[in-house]
């Protein structure tokens, strides 16, 4: 018999009993020596040794082959169970025999690991493909460039890459903006002292005082140095 965990990947076929291959003989061609899917120590082979009709197989316990489904004249389905009594059995697994070929049928749980297997396949190749299209550079971030059917750059993205040359992208604005904004809470800028804003009430009184002082020392100043007047006699 053939390991189960390499029967998903076998196929057994015998070409002489393909052109005669119908319902009345398919469980004698999958009974043939060389099939790896048939156990030698099933019912079956009781039943076939002790010359018993075939119709007795549900009266024992044990392993057994059975023809569950038939649509001529190309599909035949056999299934291999267990019957621990005439009307309860439990089955182990199913063959498909398609145009001569016999296969196992997949589990569930076989068939689910292989669809995800396919998908996560399928999104790696997606993945790789979408990177060899992305661009990086300082100043812009991330572009993909997309090459057209012939392999060449379209003239659309042609012009465009050639104008952000010479212009500067949103994205490198924005981040020079915010740069210079980091940079300016690290680092605020020292302004010189200066005095507070004056009172406009304040400055007229001290320019007040300050004239009323300046012009005291002026007046005394003019009266030391000015001569007393000539005192003339008074006439009788």
């Amino acid at each position: 018999m053939v390991d189960q965990r390499d029967a998903l990947g076998t196929s057994w076929h015998d070409s002489t009993w393909i052109p005669i291959l119908s319902a009345n003989n398919v469980m004698d061609y999958f009974a043939e020596r060389t099939n790896p899917f048939y156990d030698r120590t099933c019912n079956n082979e009781v039943i076939k040794m002790q010359r018993i009709n075939p119709d007795h197989l549900h009266n024992l316990v044990g392993l057994e082959y059975t023809l569950l489904h038939v649509q001529e004249p190309i599909l035949y389905v056999i299934r291999k169970e267990h019957r621990h009594s005439p009307n309860q059995v439990t089955p182990l697994a199913d063959y498909y025999v398609i145009a001569g070929k016999v296969y196992q049928v997949p589990d569930l749980g076989s068939v689910i690991n292989s669809r995800l297997t396919s998908s996560i396949n399928h999104l790696q190749e997606a993945f790789k493909e979408a990177r060899s299209y992305a661009r990086y550079h300082p100043s812009k971030g991330y572009t993909f460039e997309f090459k057209s059917q012939n392999g060449q750059e379209p003239e659309t993205k042609k012009r465009k890459r050639e104008t952000e040359k010479e212009l500067g992208s949103l994205f490198q604005t924005q981040r020079v903006d915010m740069l210079l904004a980091d940079l300016a809470r690290k680092f605020p800028p020292k302004l010189p002292n200066q005095p507070p804003p004056p009172n406009p009430d304040g400055e007229v009184k001290v320019e007040r005082a300050e004239s009323v002082v300046s012009a005291a020392p002026s007046q005394a100043s003019e009266a030391k140095t000015k001569p007393p007047p000539d005192k003339k006699p008074r006439l009788a």
